[in-house]
């Protein structure tokens, strides 16, 4: 598993929070969502129902771990839960903090910008990144 203080990814891009046999948990390199995470399935499968039970279990069992420690660090209005898949055909789970004051709320984070977003209450959720991340593990690791 990876430490919980895994170091950020020198191109910008996925940070890598936790891993085991099965998964890969990210954080992804949103600059106006601090926080989105990305529960992935390590080997290549396009649809959840490709896998075994047991392993859809696991990979949820992790987002349900990643959106707890979310809630209880970031404290976000809600929890948006997402596995598209369309522009990589491959099992992974978008889990994103979001907030009433955020560029597209209440909208989904791909539609048109409802506001700019707010500068000092994105480096306030940024601050809590290392929190966030450490929470994650702690969850994983139970």
């Amino acid at each position: 598993m990876a430490p919980a203080s895994a170091p950020p990814a020198a191109d910008g891009g996925p940070v890598l929070v936790w891993r085991d046999a099965l998964l890969s948990v990210v954080f992804v390199d949103e600059l106006n969502y601090p926080g989105f995470t990305r529960v992935v399935w390590n080997g290549h499968v396009k649809e959840m129902t490709d896998l075994a039970a047991t392993d859809r279990e696991h990979v949820m069992w992790a987002v349900w771990q990643v959106e707890e420690a979310q809630r209880a660090v970031m404290a976000p209005e809600k929890v948006n839960l997402a596995s598209f898949g369309n522009m990589t055909p491959h099992v992974h789970w978008h889990v994103i903090p979001r907030y009433a004051d955020d560029a597209h709320f209440p909208n989904p984070t791909w539609a048109a910008a409802q506001r700019e977003p707010d500068a000092q209450g994105l480096a306030a959720r940024r601050a809590l990144l290392p929190r966030l991340r450490a929470a994650i593990v702690a969850n994983l690791n139970k």
